[in-house]
């Protein structure tokens, strides 16, 4: 007979506790990823597991300030077969089958979690299987949207507030509509007739002034005015999918929209932006340009790899360990990269850098270098570009500089441009291919036929090779397509391609380049509205040739 003995409370017990899960229901605001709390970021950073409502949410993810770790798993609800949102009792057993595991789960929901959408019951479910749960609050789409439409609520005589995404316009919910002197309600594209019924059956008439504005909040924003009798041929003529979500201003409010649209009115809203990249470097592009109204589209041009062979690099950084250079030269975000991922190999940190000199090619890569703890000693004023460092590099003097030598890590297509510059300064330069670039698979048909055909409003060039690369993968961008460049060089290959430049950024860096294209997008926006012509797009005017063959 065996016997089993009892921890008994109080006592001692040298085995860990098992790791409880805990649920955190984070508010993500109405699609504009620019509304997440600091709260919101934090609870991504510590999450082993994200849920996701819809696909759309995955460029939150993609926002600059989220981080969220390589090994955590990312999920999306997604609808039913019939494609009918999933109901809360299968979305609750969704989220506590992750927290079962012991997993931190972070729940992203669309507006504030607990006034727009229905995950009480999630939350419920919760409690009723042990697991912790906490609530990070979000921008509510019900004020929200209506701001991003440019209608003032605090003018429109009180309003009524409802959240309905299951259908049920109950008479209990509705009855005070009709003498509300404003409503504003989120529904789902396919409820649309449901809500009108409601609206009139509480005494709303059908003539009543009506605003419905569907991706509230998103580059992909939809306003149209209309009345209560025409709302549902309005919301017809968007082609919308039915599960779509939108809001529906009824009322005062919605007569009284004058010229509050502000962000419709945003330079590049609307505009599809090709963005050729090299791996993982466009996050600052895609931000800018999200904030003038555009909706990015990246395409990888170029795929960054390790060099053939990692034996100069490993000399490299020995050398650097031993004291064998006065500086080193970084001429690139790449080189940063490269040159951080041997040292972590190595298991080395920044603390090698110490009674080293560091030079950076411009402010993007001495942001790299700052972010990797080293404060760089030259970064140029003027040009920023290997010839205008090697403009602003001291020459070597004997009795300043005890060692003549410097560390140059590049890419392996990289021009002779700094080695030339700072070796005719006196300078003994070692420069190691770092890094290798290669050109990157052609993207799928759709986007290539896109690209020619003209269904991109602008291509943003970040270097000469993403001008060759994209030409080559894809082919030529549509004559009405805008172009725009990063600096002279990048102008120049482009033209070598037969390809017109619009824009030409006033400093080579991302973020100058995102806000030249606005400036040019706002100049050509006025010059439609002073000859009293609708402003469109360029996707869609295709009218006059505008590439030299």
């Amino acid at each position: 007979m065996s016997t089993s003995s009892v921890q008994h409370p109080g006592t001692s017990s040298t085995a860990a506790p098992a790791a409880r899960g805990r649920v955190i229901f984070v508010g993500t605001g109405p699609g504009d990823p620019d509304l997440l709390t600091l709260g919101a970021i934090a609870a991504l950073a510590d999450a082993s597991a994200v849920i996701l409502d819809t696909e759309r949410q995955t460029e939150i993810l993609a926002h600059p300030a989220v981080k969220v770790a390589e090994e955590a798993d990312v999920s999306i609800l997604g609808t039913t077969e019939t494609g009918r949102p999933l109901s809360p009792s299968v979305r609750a057993k969704f989220v506590l089958k992750h927290a079962s595991a012991g997993s931190r789960v972070v729940r992203l929901v669309t507006g504030d979690p607990f006034l727009d959408n229905a995950v009480a019951d999630e939350a419920a479910a919760c409690v009723k299987g042990g697991i912790d749960f906490e609530v990070v609050p979000g921008v509510s789409s019900l004020t929200a949207v209506p701001e991003y439409a440019g209608i003032d609520l605090i003018h429109s005589g009180g309003v009524q507030f409802a959240a309905v995404t299951d259908g049920k316009f109950s008479k209990a919910n509705t009855s005070q509509w009709g003498g509300a002197a404003t409503v504003v309600c989120s529904t789902l594209v396919s409820m649309v007739g449901s809500l009108v019924d409601a609206a009139k059956a509480s005494g709303r008439p059908g003539g009543d002034h009506v605003v419905v504005t569907l991706h509230g909040g998103s580059t992909e924003q939809i306003t149209l005015p209309s009345t209560l009798d025409e709302l549902v041929l309005a919301v017809e003529s968007i082609k919308a999918p039915a599960n779509d979500p939108l809001h529906v201003i009824m009322g005062a409010a919605a007569e009284q929209r004058r010229e509050l649209s502000w962000y419709e009115t945003k330079p590049l809203f609307g505009w599809k932006v090709l963005v050729p990249r090299t791996k993982d470097q466009a996050a600052p592009m895609v931000a800018r340009l999200r904030t003038y109204g555009a909706h990015s589209e990246e395409v990888p041009t170029i795929s960054v790899e390790p060099p053939r062979s990692p034996l100069q690099m490993d000399k490299a950084v020995r050398g650097l360990v031993e004291g064998r250079y006065e500086w080193v030269a970084f001429t690139s975000v790449n080189a940063v990269k490269a040159v951080r991922e041997k040292f972590e190999e190595y298991g080395l940190d920044a603390r090698a850098f110490s009674g080293l000199k560091v030079a950076a090619v411009g402010s993007v890569t001495a942001q790299a270098l700052r972010g990797w703890g080293i404060e760089p000693d030259l970064v140029p004023q003027g040009e920023q570009s290997a010839a205008g460092l090697a403009a602003e590099f001291p020459p070597f003097d004997e009795v300043l500089d005890p060692i003549n030598r410097v560390f140059l890590p590049r890419a392996d297509i990289a021009t002779e441009t700094l080695t030339a510059g700072l070796t005719g300064l006196g300078w003994e330069v070692e420069d190691v291919t770092a890094y290798r670039t290669v050109r990157a698979t052609p993207p799928p048909a759709p986007v290539r036929e896109a690209i020619k055909t003209g269904k991109f409003d602008a291509v943003v060039f970040t270097s000469s090779s993403t001008v060759r690369n994209l030409v080559g993968i894809a082919g030529k961008p549509h004559p009405a397509t805008v172009i725009a460049v990063i600096g002279p060089a990048t102008a120049k290959t482009c033209e070598e391609h037969g390809l017109r430049v619009d824009v030409v950024a006033g400093k080579p860096s991302v973020v100058d380049l995102a806000d030249a294209l606005a400036a040019f997008a706002a100049e050509r926006r006025d010059a439609f509205l002073a000859e009293g012509e609708p402003v469109l797009k360029p996707s869609q005017r295709r009218t006059s040739p505008r590439r030299r063959v």
